[in-house]
């Protein structure tokens, strides 16, 4: 190999480019992540894609890139517990000012950098119209985390945000065998992505990539089968009088906004729901599941079940808990690929144990 060309390809990939000729070193460029980084952004209609280690690796990233040191964010609860944590750690030295969705205009300030959103939001289920947030945030880009709803159901690039991102654990893989990030967006918004994952390292295996690209080709046939079963639980577990609350975009006055049909292409496949029993409830009908598997991931092939005061939110405050409506009942129900009956008869099992009201082993959540 030529050196100059090295040299070339080396300084056009500091920049945040694309590589001239050489990929140098995998940490730099990889053939097979940047296949799965041109199938997402097609998926997306963005530009281009980056591609990380994880979710968090690349939330990171866009909050370093765009944000840095003293800078501002706007940003709505609920957000998944780690972004969260993230955010009001310090950890980035960045400020953040919590609101709601109806209320982002008031909270923008001159020296805001962005404006995140997560929708639909975790563990809530909430929807949040990313149109008229953009709308409200004028001259400040938008971020949308938009693992739940995967580019099957939704693009918020379509609706004005400037990033959309991806735990690409999740939904994109499928199959629960790989960690990954991702974010859509433009060219010049990649770059300084790209520059951040350079020297931070939080880069994509190529295995992973090409998991990740295996995942994308059967992606709308999971998601759409997985959205049926979601629908079907949701509705049972609303008629079962040991569930106080349900939250799914799919139930009856759930959507007030009618963003099913306008921004979203379904409802997804990730429900919540609350016994009226609180933790102790929520533990007994946990402890009785065995064809469900309790863990805090999602969007597997394999219906999963946790709960996120004791485990994804736990790092948050008591009142952040409260802000964002995660109660102690609350369990969260990603949805799989196996039969409707064969999961309703598990929970059948467990929503049984909450009503004979067992004794429980384990401590309560603070």
């Amino acid at each position: 190999m030529d050196l100059g060309a090295g040299t070339s390809s080396l300084d056009a990939m500091v920049a945040g480019g694309e590589p001239r000729g050489s990929s140098v070193y995998s940490r730099l460029h990889n053939p097979t992540v940047a296949r799965f980084e041109e199938a997402l952004a097609t998926l997306e209609g963005a530009e281009v894609a980056v591609a990380f280690a994880s979710g968090m690796a690349a939330l990171t990233a866009c909050l370093l890139a765009h944000v840095g040191p003293g800078g501002h964010v706007v940003a709505c609860r609920p957000l998944y517990g780690g972004s969260d944590h993230l955010l009001t750690s310090g950890l980035l030295g960045i400020e953040v000012t919590w609101t709601t969705p109806d209320e982002v205009h008031a909270a923008v300030r001159p020296d805001t950098a962005m404006v995140l959103i997560e929708t639909p939001a975790n563990p809530t289920l909430d929807l949040w119209d990313i149109a008229s947030l953009v709308e409200q945030a004028g001259r400040v880009p938008v971020l949308v985390d938009s693992t739940f709803a995967t580019p099957v159901l939704q693009q918020p690039l379509s609706h004005g945000a400037r990033w959309v991102l991806h735990s690409g654990t999740k939904f994109l893989g499928g199959h629960g065998d790989v960690l990954a990030g991702v974010v859509a967006t433009d060219r010049e918004a990649a770059a300084a992505l790209r520059q951040v994952r350079l020297v931070t390292g939080g880069v994509l295996h190529p295995l992973a990539g090409y998991l990740l690209h295996r995942g994308l080709q059967t992606l709308p046939v999971r998601v759409r089968a997985a959205q049926a079963g979601a629908q079907a639980l949701a509705e049972r577990l609303t008629a079962d009088p040991a569930v106080a609350r349900v939250w799914f975009p799919g139930l009856d006055g759930a959507d007030p906004q009618g963003l099913l049909g306008r921004q979203l292409a379904g409802p997804g496949c990730v429900l919540s729901f609350e016994l009226s029993g609180g933790y102790e409830a929520a533990n007994r009908l946990v402890q009785a599941l065995r064809l469900i598997t309790p863990a805090v991931s999602l969007g597997s092939t394999d219906t999963l079940i946790q709960h996120p005061a004791a485990l994804t939110h736990r790092v948050l405050s008591d009142e952040a808990r409260a802000e964002a409506g995660i109660r102690p009942g609350m369990l969260r129900l990603s949805v799989g690929l196996e039969a409707v009956d064969d999961l309703w008869a598990d929970l059948s099992v467990g929503l049984a144990a909450v009503r004979r009201r067992a004794p429980s082993i384990a401590r309560p959540v603070a």
